[in-house]
């Protein structure tokens, strides 16, 4: 079919020109029939030479309408247009165009950015010339992208799909080239774990292959041959010592790393963690380091706590691990977990909970000598860790430490679910839930809240055991207290206290009911108003009517 019949490139019809771009931007046969044309018609350069006028003389007029054109053309979004338009003799062009937009006060500086501040730099050394060309043309292309379209809605990146897949299989065919390299990814793991290597140089290495890795994890396609390629250069053992670098960036892109590798192959890792658990008996493991990341940062905040959080669970999630394993295996894995890093988790709750040498309410923490499994005498790696984490605290405020429990609460809640066997000897055996219950008296209320949500789910199980472990050690009475405290506020607090009691009301547990009403009735009478406690009784004169019934 005929094209579209496009206006000479001169500068007293730049207006007709924006205008004929604009009208086919919603006619995909259109649209098409002018991206023809301006490839058959050698438009693009014509028009980038009249930028080159409007700018010598300050058109301003003239500079508005060829963004206005040069935008257009992009939105066209083809693949024909894009080849010219990011070549070598015209990406300054186009840019310089994209400087003028009419809604700026004062022009972009795209043409400066691109020249003098992003420059290629060549981590490992690209012998293929054809390749750096392409990774020069991929990230003009992003950048283009990020120009015209800075923080697109879903409906509006549907208009540049053209150009978001031009982009993919630039970095596809990059990647590509990359692996078939047979030097460059050995070139860059000998670096990595060079000591020699300058910190700098070890921090944009990091850099590159985190983008490297985050890139290649999503072309299921290759996943397969790349995490074999990794595995064959012994891809998690380096992890594993870059995550306890000194150096905070290095640390944070070899976290992301592991991220990825657990989102998309957790099977890859958790095989890894079980083969290393059952082989080796020093403690400098990959479950280690993440676990010290946790307990011992300074800024909790800001550490990526929830991305090590995330990656520790799916490590340790029997459900996960059945794709890899069998019952036993992790069973297996599991009496490792307890035995050889469940200690360092809970370290800091438990030297923390003692209510002899801990004083809560206080702006600072006040520790004092005390003996234990965690005392110099002892000869165990938590001790190691609870010293570092002793340093830590006395140069952070309370805050920071309760964000350090909360986060270790969170992890033990979701042990108390997924290893209900192993948890319930660990939690009994340590008296765990009575030390974390003392967190309850904490002026943050979120730790409170936390320590909270441990008994609840350790309640929510309905395990005799666990019903017996609570009523034996009277462990009701922190969360009573909070009641009490808290009898005449509407807080957080408050309703998952009661939540708590309503949960035991409606699953009718009588152990627990009858103990609640046998010790803290009296107690409760100054809260009547609330109709929960009132049914625990209810529920417990109606099981002692029918006792006696049955013995009558």
């Amino acid at each position: 079919s005929h094209l579209i019949d496009l206006p000479t490139c001169e500068l007293h019809r730049l207006r007709e020109i924006a205008d004929l771009v604009t009208s086919v931007r919603f006619s995909r046969i259109r649209k098409q029939k002018l991206a023809l044309a301006l490839k058959n018609e050698g438009y693009i350069p014509k028009l980038l030479q009249l930028f080159q006028v409007c700018e010598s003389v300050k058109n301003t007029e003239g500079l508005h309408l060829l963004f206005d054109i040069v935008r257009g053309i992009l939105y066209l979004d083809k693949a024909i247009l894009f080849e010219v338009m990011f070549s070598d003799e015209c990406i300054l062009g186009v840019v310089g165009c994209l400087e003028y937009d009419p809604c700026l006060a004062q022009p972009g500086w795209h043409r400066e950015f691109l020249t003098k501040t992003a420059k290629l730099q060549e981590v490992i050394p690209i012998r293929d010339p054809e390749l750096r060309q392409k990774i020069r043309q991929t990230s003009r292309a992003q950048y283009i992208h990020a120009i015209i379209m800075p923080n697109p809605s879903d409906f509006e990146a549907g208009f540049l799909s053209t150009l978001n897949s031009f982009i993919s299989c630039s970095k596809e065919e990059i990647l590509q080239a990359l692996q078939k390299d047979e030097e460059f990814l050995p070139e860059v793991f000998a670096q990595l774990t060079n000591e020699a290597t300058a910190g700098e140089q070890q921090c944009e290495l990091m850099k590159f292959f985190k983008e490297f890795c985050a890139f290649s994890f999503t072309l299921p396609e290759k996943r397969d041959e790349f995490l074999q390629t990794l595995a064959k250069l012994g891809f998690l053992p380096t992890l594993e010592m870059l995550m306890g670098m000194g150096d905070l960036q290095v640390r944070a892109a070899a976290t992301d790393i592991l991220s990825y590798l657990v989102e998309f192959s957790p099977a890859t890792v958790q095989q890894f963690v079980m083969q290393e658990a059952q082989q080796s008996e020093n403690d400098t493991q990959l479950i280690t380091e993440v676990i010290e990341q946790i307990i011992c940062s300074p800024n909790p905040e800001f550490g990526g706590h929830n991305q090590l959080m995330e990656i520790l669970c799916a490590l340790m999630d029997p459900e996960k691990m059945l794709a890899i394993a069998s019952n036993l295996e992790i069973f297996e894995f599991l009496d490792i977990f307890y035995d050889r890093y469940i200690h360092v988790l809970t370290a800091p709750l438990l030297a923390d909970t003692s209510e002899e040498w801990y004083e809560i309410g206080n702006d600072n923490l006040n520790f004092f000598p005390f003996e234990g499994p965690y005392s110099p005498g002892n000869s165990n790696r938590p001790y190691l860790i609870f010293v570092q984490l002793m340093a830590l605290l006395f140069l952070v405020d309370n805050y920071q430490t309760a964000e350090i429990l909360a986060s270790v609460l969170e992890l033990l809640s979701f042990c108390v679910e997924r290893h209900k066997y192993h948890m319930k000897i660990f939690i009994i055996k340590k008296d765990l839930l009575r030390r974390t219950l003392v967190l309850m008296k904490s002026k943050h209320k979120f730790l409170a809240l936390c320590a909270l949500r441990f008994m609840r789910r350790i309640i929510g199980l309905k395990d005799e055991l666990y019903n017996h472990y609570i009523t034996l050690g009277n462990l009701f009475e922190p969360v009573v207290n909070a009641v009490l405290d808290n009898r005449n506020k509407c807080n957080l607090l408050k309703s998952a206290s009661m939540e708590l009691f309503e949960f035991i009301r409606k699953e009718d547990i009588q152990f627990l009911i009858a103990h609640i009403v046998e010790n803290f009735s009296d107690a409760l009478e100054s809260v009547k108003y609330i109709h929960t406690f009132q049914g625990l009784k209810t529920k417990y004169e109606q099981e002692k009517y029918q006792q006696n019934e049955k013995l009558n």
